[in-house]
């Protein structure tokens, strides 16, 4: 009796589903029974008039309104791939394809409500009522839908299959949240995602160099994951966004005329949308009643070719909208299937009689819909004659001269099918599932089918391969469009200006023949959309505080910076050896200087320093020409030839200062004139010192002149010279000075000498100096010897030159830069050499060889004699005023003082008197080859005489 009870509530279940089935979805539907059937979700309307359900009685279902030629377009391309599959004897032969297609009407509750009749037979073959009654093969089970197109749609009815593993494959949306295998697990589609989108308006933007955008999308599963996509690549790629805001078909008309104002008061141009056509067009429409004709437009592939914007109406203002499309694919025989739809020839397809009503604007006999219910209007529609050609009508259902959705819907039924030709060549062992086994074709189950698409790899008849990547999507390939006006009959024409590929082989992904686009319809001149106006070569774009980084003010580039391009962001630095022009848009070479053979300065100075090289020849010349001269020979000649051959190393180590630096020549000239110097210096002090001591000396003894003999003489100098050389050899060995560039002033640059150590300078110039200063000492201390001698006094002289020109250096060498350093220590070089050289010698050659007669031995005797009586007086002077202190001291006695007489004799000849004679010591002198000898007596009656 239990089973007897169970069994009639089974059945009563099972009827009660059955009835369910049979009727549940909307009420218009495309449906034709087979072996295997498909489903299919289609926007033939783009939305629902919108009503208030008062619950005060049953409420009735929402009705669809504004018909959508190309939602039924690809309806019918749906059911052109089925019948081209039946007719086919390849592909599934002896087995039949049967479709159930509604009406999404681009709404989510309607798309919805046809979705359950997808999924109630399987829920029922869930049930396990097989055991009862065989009902199940009275309405075969939906393995597969084709659909939807909006990706809200889409996002709700992937949920409700995918509870049941239905494949589902989308021809239009796009949303790259779909994109989640974990929550859509049964989800594909034939359209690239937004992801791909976002990048490719993102790039345009960037080509037209853009940099201040509106950014538009609808408030959905597709706008929203497309603008924020779109906002970041717009952040990697330094562009802003003035205005951001979603919007909907839904909108009121104040917050549409509040987003308008927005837009029309704004500074940018370009307006990006993410949207579909029944979302944007409200906006588009205010825009149009507004004359906004100064913006440029760029489209998602969802509106970008749309019926409800793409209108002649709009092209003043949206013409020139740039758009991405999908690529399009040609469908042999599809237009003349399209040609062919008639309602009394279309038994299966509900939507052909009111298609054909909205084609002729009439109304079939048996038509409920007798009435304009989209404006509400009491006009009544005329009556149809069914004998109207279709072709006479201009609607978006026979544009197939570009085939994207319609090519879409056309590459997923031939995937199902070519899915179910896989399953049906299984061979066992070789299948997809558990022990390689094969699913029956007879007895296919959704799952199963899911399971062979995401194996598909097939080339359709077209030679294009399809296949779903790991995501269950189709590679990135968008055609851009741009929207003109026809020169025939104003309808919109969507020109091809440029395609992006994300799976390019060369590379390129974008590629845009700016030569094809016309901006706002008319112009060829690429709009200016940025926050601020473009900075042009020379400057750099600045910070404004408290605005975006696109809004900016233009900085020029500092000096030794440059831009050569428009609006850069930051001023490039010159190369080292280049330096900045005028206008900072270029960089020229700088122009290199050093103290030059060829220039002026340089020559002045080669000039100065070979003038000294020969006037200290031939000072040398005439001194080796009159060598046995008593003045040749009282200036010793054997230091006064070393003297001037040092000076003439002087001279010519100023020679090293010119000329572009080697590293050679710098680790040259310093050494050169440092040993130089001090030879010369050496050889001043050493003769100097030799005469104050013969002069100073009481008694002249043969140790005298033996210690200043002449070998002596040279072994000082070369101690002294010595010295300096090692200073030099350190200096080379631990820091040889080179070469270097100096970059760092403006427009020049200078080719100087890094002395690699300034305290191995500093020991260089400061023992010359220390040598100078023993010098002067000795000559200051030598100004009153016989005037053939007084040399002393220019020696003084030519010291304090020296000093001068030294101590000055010193500062001038720190302060100058560049060749200026070499030419100042080639003016010290000089002004020191020709002082010393002008001092010493010039005096002596002006007697030699003007004054003869002045240089005789007699000459350089009376110049002795007279130092020597000098020096006798002031010897009296102080003798006899120490006696007078003494004989006061003693009583006031007074003695007799002896007579004083001066004696010379020169080279034995003699003059003596006979009180000189009793001298027992006699000074002696010995002065070059002369003896000048000198005896001192003092007579009291004849004090003060010589005689």
């Amino acid at each position: 009796m239990k089973c007897h009870l169970r069994f009639y509530l089974h059945c009563l279940v099972l009827m009660g589903f059955s009835c369910v089935i049979s009727t549940y979805g909307p009420y218009q539907r495309a449906q034709k029974t087979g072996d295997i059937l498909l489903g299919g979700l289609f926007p033939i309307h783009f939305g629902v008039a919108s009503k208030d359900q008062d619950l005060a009685a049953r409420p009735e279902s929402t009705e669809c309104v504004r018909y959508n030629f190309r939602g039924f377009r690809w309806l019918q391309a749906m059911i052109f791939a089925i019948e081209e599959i039946n007719n086919s004897s390849t592909l599934l032969p002896n087995i039949t394809l049967g479709y159930r297609i509604f009406d999404t009407c681009n709404t989510v509750s309607k798309a919805l409500e046809a979705s359950l009749s997808f999924v109630a037979q399987n829920k029922i073959d869930s049930l396990n009522l097989d055991e009862f009654c065989n009902c199940t093969g009275n309405i075969p089970s939906t393995i597969a839908v084709v659909g939807a197109s909006g990706s809200a749609v889409s996002t709700a009815v992937a949920d409700l299959v995918g509870l049941f593993y239905i494949p589902q494959i989308s021809y239009a949306s796009s949303s790259r949240l779909l994109s989640n295998k974990n929550q859509y697990k049964s989800f594909m589609r034939t359209i690239p995602t937004d992801e791909y989108q976002a990048i490719a308006m993102a790039a345009i933007i960037d080509h037209f160099q853009w940099n201040w955008v509106i950014a538009i999308g609808s408030d959905d599963e597709y706008g929203r994951p497309g603008i924020e996509k779109f906002e970041n690549e717009m952040f990697h790629r330094d562009i802003c966004i003035d205005l951001n805001f979603l919007i909907s078909q839904y909108f009121d008309e104040a917050e549409i005329r509040r987003l308008a104002d927005r837009i029309e008061n704004s500074t940018a141009k370009v307006i990006a949308v993410f949207a579909s056509g029944p979302d944007i067009e409200p906006l588009v429409k205010e825009m149009v009643r507004r004359n906004v004709t100064d913006r440029v437009w760029l489209a998602s592939e969802a509106w970008a070719s749309s019926s409800l914007v793409a209108k002649p109406d709009y092209l003043d203002v949206m013409g020139g909208t740039i758009g991405f499309v999908l690529r399009a694919g040609k469908i042999p025989g599809l237009k003349e299937f399209l040609q062919q739809v008639h309602p009394k020839q279309s038994c299966h397809n509900e939507f052909v009689r009111e298609f054909w009503e909205e084609t002729f604007n009439c109304y079939l006999e048996d038509s409920l819909r007798n009435e304009d219910s989209e404006n509400g209007s009491t006009s009544f529609r005329p009556l149809c004659t069914g004998e109207d050609d279709i072709a006479s009508v201009e609607t978006p259902y026979l544009d197939y001269t570009h085939l994207r959705i319609s090519y879409n819907v056309y590459v997923a039924v031939y995937a199902i099918a070519q899915a179910l030709q896989d399953i049906l060549n299984c061979t066992p062992g070789k299948g997809l599932f558990a022990n390689g086994s094969c699913a029956d074709i007879r007895k296919v189950e959704a799952w199963q089918v899911l399971k062979q698409l995401r194996h598909l790899n097939f080339v359709n008849g077209m030679g294009e391969r399809v296949r779903f990547d790991n995501a269950s999507e189709v590679s990135a390939n968008y055609t851009i469009v741009n929207w003109h006006r026809s020169t025939e009959d104003g309808s919109v024409v969507f020109e091809e200006v440029g395609y992006y590929s994300i799976h390019n082989k060369n590379g390129a992904k974008l590629s845009v023949d700016k030569t094809k686009i016309l901006w706002n319809g008319r112009l060829t001149e690429v709009p200016f959309s940025n926050c601020s106006e473009e900075c042009e070569p020379g400057t750099r774009k600045g910070i404004i505080d408290g605005k975006p980084t696109c809004c900016f003010e233009c900085t020029e580039c500092s000096d030794g910076e440059y831009s050569d391009h428009k609006d850069a962001s930051i001023c490039s630095k010159c190369p080292n050896n280049s330096w900045s022009n005028g206008n900072h848009t270029s960089c020229f070479l700088k122009e290199i200087e050093f103290l030059s053979w060829t220039e002026p300065f340089g020559i002045a100075l080669a000039l100065f320093a070979v003038l000294g090289v020969l006037l200290t020849a031939f000072v040398l010349g005439v001194f080796v020409q009159f060598r046995d001269t008593p003045i040749v020979k009282a200036s010793n000649r054997e230091l006064s030839y070393l003297l001037l051959f040092s000076l003439i190393c002087c001279f010519s180590s100023s020679l090293i200062f010119i000329g572009e630096p080697q590293d050679w020549t710098c680790r040259l000239r310093q050494p050169a004139f440092g040993i130089s110097f001090v030879l010369c210096i050496s050889c001043i002090l050493v003769k100097t010192n030799r005469v104050l001591l013969v002069f100073e000396a009481k008694i002249p003894t043969s140790l005298h002149r033996k210690w200043w003999g002449l070998n002596l003489q040279f072994l000082l100098v070369f101690l002294f010279t010595f010295v300096q050389v090692m200073i030099c050899v350190v200096w080379l060995y631990n820091a040889p000075p080179g070469s270097y560039r100096n970059y760092d002033i403006d427009e020049i640059i200078f080719i100087t000498c890094n002395e690699g150590s300034m305290m191995a300078l500093g020991f260089l110039i400061g023992y010359t100096c220390v040598l100078a200063a023993v010098c002067f000492f000795f000559a200051f201390k030598s100004r009153k010897l016989p005037e053939n001698f007084t040399e002393a006094k220019f020696i003084t002289f030519s010291m304090l030159i020296f000093f001068i020109v030294w101590i000055s250096f010193i500062p001038a060498y720190f302060s100058t830069y560049g060749k200026f350093v070499s030419a100042v220590e080639v003016i010290a070089i000089l002004a020191s050499s020709f002082s010393l050289l002008a001092c010493i010698f010039f005096n002596k050659v002006y007697i030699i060889l003007f004054k003869p007669s002045r240089n005789t031995i007699e000459e350089v005797r009376c110049s002795t004699a007279a130092h020597a009586f000098k020096a006798a007086a002031k010897a009296t002077l102080r003798h006899n005023s120490a006696s007078r202190k003494r004989s006061s001291s003693v009583g006031g006695s007074s003695a007799s003082s002896p007579s004083s007489s001066i004696i010379l004799k020169t080279n034995g000849n003699e003059a003596e008197s006979p009180s000189v004679r009793r001298q027992s010591q006699k000074p002696r002198v010995s002065f070059g080859s002369g003896t000048v000898s000198f005896s001192l007596s003092f007579e009291e009656s004849r004090k003060n005489s010589v005689k």
